[in-house]
């Protein structure tokens, strides 16, 4: 599994979702990615992280698609 870097988790009660910044390296160049994943503010914080890292690989595992490389 790639090494994913979660940053900025927060809870948007608009969408009830968490939402973070993930970073994924790859060949010594850093791809972020905009994750997003539905839950309530009771959710377990392992549980969030879990979800939130899953989204970001099938994210970084297509092509294209919404990214920003660093």
């Amino acid at each position: 599994m790639a090494h994913v870097h979660l940053s900025g988790i927060h809870y948007n009660p608009t969408n009830g979702a968490f939402e973070a910044r993930a970073d994924i390296e790859r060949m010594g160049r850093t791809y972020r990615y905009p994750c997003s994943i539905p839950g309530t503010l009771t959710m377990e914080d392992h549980a969030i992280r879990a979800g939130l890292e899953q989204q970001a690989v099938r994210l970084a595992s297509r092509e294209g698609g919404l990214m920003s490389i660093r």
